[in-house]
């Protein structure tokens, strides 16, 4: 296989991934031609590449840099702004992790705290208490465990698959 060919290709499946993650698929393409790029890409280059709008990069783009996975680069002598995404995997996937919580997470926990506080005592409540429960009891864990897997380095995460 050709290098332009498995490029386009490692491309198009990172799309893909991204889509089934909950993000959209030029957002994911757009990451994943900056991680294998050897050097800062201007949105023209980005646009270029991938065949898409300058609407449709710009929009990605900042999306990929609230997210923190995606930082502006200046060039010397050059006005264009040019785009850089880490290459550390790791830090990557604790990054991801962060931001998820942040917006997936800690949402849901903030209301399954509010809804403890449902008043009465028939049988619709006492289940409604229960469930939300069990959901609040379960998003902490997963919490605890986003916390811990951010606030980690490797050697913990594969001693911990060497364990399981």
């Amino acid at each position: 296989m050709q290098y332009d060919e498995a490029k386009h290709k490692f491309i198009q499946a990172w799309g893909t991934l991204g889509s089934s993650w909950g993000i959209n698929k030029a957002m994911a393409q757009i990451h994943a031609l900056l991680i294998i790029s050897t050097e800062a890409l201007s949105t023209e280059q980005i646009m270029e590449e991938l065949q898409i709008s300058r609407g449709n990069a710009n929009m990605n783009i900042r999306a990929l840099m609230d997210w923190g996975i995606v930082q502006k680069e200046f060039k010397v002598g050059q006005r264009k702004e040019f785009f850089v995404a880490g290459k550390d995997i790791w830090e990557l996937a604790r990054q991801v992790s962060r931001e998820r919580r942040k917006r997936e997470i800690e949402p849901i926990l903030k209301v399954l705290h509010q809804v403890q506080s449902v008043e009465g005592k028939d049988e619709e409540i006492e289940e409604f208490k229960k469930v939300t429960s069990d959901l609040q009891d379960f998003s902490l864990k997963v919490d605890g465990m986003i916390d811990k897997f951010t606030q980690s380095d490797k050697n913990w995460f594969y001693k911990l698959l060497l364990k399981l």
